[in-house]
């Protein structure tokens, strides 16, 4: 006798429960459950976007909950069915007969309550609607307060309402075409449904991912704003080239593309096996880098570096690890990670690793200094900060994206040069 299909909607509740701020990443929980269980294609895409759904909408959520709920106190286990039920509900816009009647037979003990409130919020749907436009923006697009306000000391409501609402999109999804394989941008071109991007040329937008093309090499997937920070440091084919923290690749796959794999490009992480993945990526995109695991933030230059570039890098990309805000719609929950004291220690990071590798530069080299967030005291203040205490270097440009003005990811990058001694 066939053992019985797992239930998407039971996986996606034993997530939740087992999902904390500070723990796995939702997307890696995901992928546990989805071999665990065997999951095929559609349940596994189910359960995602129920997972998502809930991260993504988790604080709208709750205020709906309570509103609801009344007086009373909900445990953590039925507050995660709810959750389910009404993101089915008011978020997905899944048919009410499917969403209410699965999710009650789920509940278990806590099956009465579930349904009243689900049956309630069918009924109500106006309720729902002014509570969410009634609600604070850090509740409405379900984000740290202390993050909201300070987007709206920058911006105005207007713009931080369009970028709240970014945040809690699901991401399209991007693919590069491979310079480095015959005619693929011709081949990705040719994909059903592909469009261009005349800003970014090379990307496309696919309605889902090219699977035989990414296996292949001919296109990789990554969002516009990663080709920013290597388009900027533009290394020749002749160059002595690192990259701080390659991995996954995407970047380096560019910098070997526009130094048409010559050169010596050098591809660093501090992680063995996001070391593997960024040497197995290289390898399917036909990229040519070295790759070699070092700490950029505690460690000095390897001697095997030293010995080979005693006067240093040409061109140096250091991509540093940052809060991620402006990749908010594609890492769900890394908003319940940020606090205001992450901020101090990722700028103690960010900073001792640009000092260090400023030194690294030859005179008349370049640095590119580049995250994937939009918090100046991570981009233009940090850089500031650091050129001050780093005498004989100069910022030629800098260049960010923003998700609500720029329909991308959002992104940092500067371009630092160290001055070359006077004639």
């Amino acid at each position: 006798m066939p053992a019985p299909i797992p239930n998407p909607r039971a996986i996606a509740w034993r997530i939740l429960g087992n999902w904390s701020p500070d723990g796995t990443f939702a997307e890696d929980l995901i992928d546990k459950a989805a071999q665990r269980h065997g999951l095929s294609g559609p349940n596994r895409s189910l359960v995602f976007a129920l997972v998502m759904a809930v991260l993504r909408h988790r604080s709208l959520l709750d205020a709906w909950i309570d509103a609801l709920r009344g007086d009373g106190k909900t445990d953590p286990e039925t507050r995660n069915w709810l959750r389910l039920g009404l993101a089915q509900l008011a978020i997905m816009g899944l048919p009410p007969h499917a969403a209410v009647h699965e999710t009650v037979q789920l509940a278990g003990r806590a099956k009465g309550l579930v349904n009243a409130i689900l049956r309630r919020a069918t009924r109500e749907p106006e309720s729902l609607a002014a509570i969410k436009a009634s609600a604070p923006p850090w509740i409405r697009h379900s984000l740290p307060e202390f993050l909201v306000r300070s987007w709206l000391a920058r911006w105005s409501p207007a713009e931080v309402e369009a970028l709240g609402s970014w945040c809690n999109l699901p991401a399209p999804v991007f693919v590069r075409a491979n310079g480095l394989v015959p005619n693929a941008t011709t081949t990705i071109a040719s994909l059903p449904e592909a469009e261009a991007l005349p800003a970014f040329p090379g990307w496309f937008r696919v309605p889902e991912p090219p699977l035989r093309e990414l296996q292949n090499g001919t296109c990789y997937a990554q969002d516009p704003s990663t080709g920013m920070a290597p388009l900027l440091l533009r290394p020749h084919k002749d160059h002595a080239v690192l990259d701080a923290c390659a991995a996954p690749g995407g970047k380096t796959a560019i910098l070997a593309e526009l130094m048409n794999n010559q050169g010596q490009l050098i591809a660093t992480d501090n992680s063995a096996s996001r070391l593997a993945r960024l040497s197995e990526n290289l390898q399917r995109l036909r990229a040519h880098a070295e790759c070699l695991l070092h700490d950029w933030e505690h460690r000095d230059t390897p001697a095997s570096l030293s010995s080979r570039f005693p006067e240093g890098f040409d061109r140096i990309l250091l991509d540093t690890p940052c809060s991620n805000t402006g990749v908010i719609r594609r890492r769900a929950d890394v908003r319940w990670r940020l606090t205001p004291e992450y901020f101090t220690i990722a700028r103690r990071t960010q900073s001792a690793m640009l000092a260090r590798l400023l030194q690294l530069l030859k005179p008349g080299g370049r640095l590119v200094y580049s995250t994937c967030s939009i918090e100046p005291e991570e981009n233009t203040g940090l850089v500031r900060e650091v050129l001050a205490t780093s005498q004989g270097f100069r910022k030629l440009e800098e260049h960010s994206l923003l998700p609500h003005r720029d329909a991308t990811d959002g992104a940092y990058a500067a371009l630092i040069e160290r001055i070359p001694p006077a004639a």
